[in-house]
């Protein structure tokens, strides 16, 4: 088990746009090894590569008592909207409110290069637009309308673990649906 740090709000690598996958080798199989060890240890629904310091587009799962990757996703969202809290390991202790689409269609790849096609809808769905906004170098704060992006930036400054970088607390973050994204 190879559990790494999550960084922080505030780390630049979080605001960065990852780059595309190109080499499928051994390390890429073992970020995911660790993404998927580093998730389930923190816990969360989701984890994103540049949540771990790598600015690649890979991302893992676990909603539904289904675990799996992505790599080099690209989204098909459907127009129908959902609301619902949402978390983030990143921003320890938030949820707020967010606007996402209600199904999505991912195309990627494994770690094997091979054709992925992810469909899901609710909280799959969140997931999976939360985790590929973080390969894009956006959180979901920025998601957020004008107040509650207020209230939120108020919550991150007043959180202990404000100015901080990263290495990263291991302790479990309170969103209502009972893990972070």
């Amino acid at each position: 088990m190879s559990i790494q740090d999550i960084r922080l709000f505030g780390d630049p690598v979080l605001r960065t746009p990852a780059l595309e996958v190109i080499d499928f080798d051994k390390e890429l199989r073992q970020l995911v090894k660790d993404l998927t060890d580093t998730m389930c240890d923190a816990p969360g629904v989701g984890l994103a590569a540049p949540q771990i310091g790598v600015g690649l587009r890979v991302f893992t799962y676990w909603v539904d008592d289904e675990l799996g990757h992505l790599v080099n996703p690209s989204l098909d969202l459907s127009s129908e909207q959902q609301d619902g809290d949402e978390g983030c390991l990143s921003l320890p202790g938030l949820a707020f409110d967010t606007p996402r689409a209600l199904r999505v269609v991912a195309k990627g790849q494994n770690m094997h290069g091979e054709p992925v096609v992810i469909e899901g809808s609710e909280l799959l769905a969140r997931c999976i637009q939360h985790e590929t906004d973080h390969l894009d170098g956006i959180l979901f704060i920025d998601r957020l309308d004008r107040e509650q992006r207020k209230m939120a930036m108020k919550a991150i400054r007043d959180a202990d673990w404000a100015g901080l970088s990263a290495p990263v607390l291991k302790v479990s973050p309170h969103a209502t649906f009972g893990k972070a994204l």
